[in-house]
């Protein structure tokens, strides 16, 4: 394994943790106009309180990690989805702010929880939406983006985007499930199986959309020998699927969490394989465009210290803030 291939593994190691972990925290903020009152909120922001900034850390990693180590896929992508990506870093900034701010802002309080909605809202819309775009092809001349400004809203954008906001809802109430107990607890159970209904229906939907998008795309998915080792992601779909109806009936809300998280990581996999070697969908090999060599390997001895120490400190927080939150939390 070359230098390019051991950093695209590592950032699309990262932008997954990113998924699985600001995934859920989003998806806290989605839920909170279901909430019954102040008291059940309060707890609800408790629940994320000690991991929220650092979940981010990772997409922090993801986007510097792209320009430092791929700079001709940052110069193509980011000039194509400008809008999207814009939205949600202002969306995840603003929903930082009312994350802060709520807690002091006394009368003011309920405008701060609409805003922590809003911004939770729009950060993992355009995140989704952000995602449809880069899946459905970049147009590029040359070394350049040669799109329009508006390409990468689409009707298949959109229902990407859709669905990572039920998804992140999912996450959302299985984290709360795990994390609390009494009425709030009773609640969000009662949210999750329709929400993994609507989530379980756009991965059918962009499933079977996706291919037909793309002849490269229908070809890894329908023709021999590829086929073996795409087929098999459906059917673990399929058994994760039943293995969280199964945790929701016997009351194991960890399995529930982890199922849920398990049906993001195979979307992840599915998403990886149809786009395999590209990392500018059919335009740009993830060897075109890699920076030097020396570069690569430079950049490597520093992730090799920084990645050990960020996964230390996150499994720290989660570690020290285990079990479950009480009203109030560990929020100051």
């Amino acid at each position: 394994m070359d230098y390019a291939l051991i950093w695209a593994l590592i950032l699309a190691i990262g932008v997954f943790v990113y998924v699985a972990l600001d995934g859920f925290d989003l998806g806290v903020g989605i839920l909170f106009p279901l909430l019954e009152d102040e008291q059940e909120r309060d707890t609800a922001i408790g629940a994320i309180a000690p991991v929220w900034d650092g979940n981010e850390t990772w997409l922090v990693l993801g986007g510097g990690g792209l320009l430092a180590v791929f700079p001709l896929a940052y110069s193509v992508i980011f000039p194509a989805l400008y809008v999207p990506l814009i939205a949600m870093l202002l969306a995840l900034v603003f929903r930082g702010v009312a994350f802060e701010f709520r807690v002091h802002a006394g009368r003011h309080k309920r405008f701060w929880d609409h805003a922590f909605f809003g911004g939770s809202l729009v950060a993992a819309f355009a995140q989704g939406i952000s995602l449809g775009a880069w899946l459905q092809g970049i147009e590029v001349v040359g070394r350049s983006y040669s799109g329009a400004w508006w390409d990468w809203l689409t009707p298949f954008s959109v229902a990407t985007g859709l669905a990572l906001v039920f998804g992140y809802a999912l996450l959302g109430a299985a984290w709360l499930n795990l994390k609390t107990e009494g009425a709030l607890n009773a609640r969000v159970n009662r949210l999750i199986i329709p929400l993994a209904a609507a989530t379980i229906g756009f991965i059918v939907a962009v499933s079977l959309w996706t291919p037909f998008m793309n002849e490269r795309y229908a070809a890894r998915w329908f023709t021999f020998p590829t086929m073996i080792y795409a087929l098999p992601v459906p059917l673990f779909v399929a058994a994760t699927v039943f293995t969280l109806w199964q945790s929701l009936k016997n009351d194991n809300a960890l399995r529930a969490f982890l199922s849920a998280e398990l049906l993001f990581l195979l979307c992840y996999i599915g998403i990886g394989i149809s786009v395999w070697p590209h990392i500018v969908p059919t335009a740009i090999t993830i060897h075109d465009a890699a920076g030097p060599d020396k570069s690569l390997g430079f950049l490597l001895v520093g992730a090799v210290v920084l990645i050990p120490l960020i996964l230390a400190y996150t499994a720290a927080a989660y570690w020290i803030f285990r079990g479950k939150v009480k009203h109030g939390g560990y929020h100051h």
